[in-house]
């Protein structure tokens, strides 16, 4: 039977997702689970393994030629293993053997899952035709990859473009990674609500209190709720600034669940941008929603692993 379809695996401090992508970036079958809440190396990996037995169960799994993981960072492609700074029980733990396992020992390769995003959007989203990108997931945490001279550029070890640990407040909190004052402490839609609560936001009759109550709040003219987006976006707008100065990115794609705020985020960040890429040869770089949606770490798994491991039947050119 012809191989002409990919597995992913999307691997976050929230859900566990996976799907079977066909090589137009469909998703033909998918599904997902919590992350769970206490987070220790077993737990997770039932939840990892009851996914892939999902989709090993179904009928088109005889057509999958490679498995592709996305998986929150930092990851180590070349051993194999994954320490995701908000999976806290995960510390080099060993992923790719673990799916390989499940899968019957096909292909696998691994990505941080900002590289995933940046794959996805290079292929089939805001970022289709650009030379020189930046494109980042907000959302539990902060990741990003890299699209250099046309092609994604995921370094050594499959971290490159990890801009939620830059750091951009030498005198910041400290972060989960050790480091103080990264993109991620400031950005991430944990510490957008975090932020906003300690000023004194608190949910409304519903008790949602997520980044999303945050941006309702905020679209609503709450100036706490306003105020915390807005300190969001400049710790983005910082990253993007010196990331654009290292590489000289043309654009920045931004998605996750916090860029589902829409202007909330993105008009703030916009203004912040305009002040920290000042150098004439960053000056024009532009910064645009997502266009893959909450599927982007599962396409973009899906097509670096038919890429690397040839699946014909996949037209990705990145």
């Amino acid at each position: 039977m012809q191989k002409d379809l990919s597995a992913a695996l999307d691997i976050g401090g929230t859900k566990i997702a996976g799907a079977l992508v066909d090589g137009h970036g469909r998703l033909l079958v998918r599904t997902a689970r919590p992350t769970p809440a206490d987070r220790d190396a077993a737990t997770v990996m039932r939840a990892v393994a009851a996914v892939v037995g999902e989709l090993t169960a179904a009928p088109q799994w005889a057509r999958v030629g490679a498995v592709g993981i996305g998986s929150a960072g930092p990851v180590d492609a070349a051993a194999g293993t994954v320490s995701p700074v908000n999976i806290p029980g995960w510390r080099g733990f060993p992923l790719v053997a673990g799916v390989r396992a499940l899968t019957g020992d096909l292909p696998v390769v691994l990505m941080g899952d900002g590289v995933a995003m940046a794959a996805a959007e290079h292929w089939q989203g805001a970022a289709r035709g650009r030379a020189n990108a930046l494109c980042m997931v907000v959302s539990t945490g902060v990741g990003g990859g890299l699209i250099l001279g046309g092609r994604p550029h995921p370094g050594p070890t499959g971290n490159a473009g990890h801009i939620g640990h830059i750091s951009i407040d030498l005198d910041g909190d400290r972060c989960p990674c050790g480091a103080r004052g990264c993109v991620e402490r400031i950005a991430s839609g944990p510490n957008i609500v975090r932020r906003a609560r300690e000023n004194g936001w608190r949910p409304g009759p519903g008790g949602e209190d997520g980044a999303a109550a945050v941006a309702a709040a905020a679209r609503a003219g709450d100036p706490v709720a306003r105020h915390s987006f807005e300190r969001a976006a400049q710790a983005l707008a910082a990253g993007i600034a010196a990331t654009a100065a290292l590489v000289e990115i043309e654009l920045a794609v931004v998605g996750g669940g916090v860029a589902g705020a829409g202007e909330v985020l993105f008009a703030p960040l916009r203004r912040a941008l305009r002040e920290f890429a000042t150098l004439s040869f960053v000056s024009g770089l532009t910064v645009v929603p997502a266009e893959t949606g909450t599927d982007a770490g599962l396409v973009g798994a899906a097509a670096a692993a038919a890429q690397q491991f040839r699946l014909d039947a996949f037209a990705a050119t990145f």
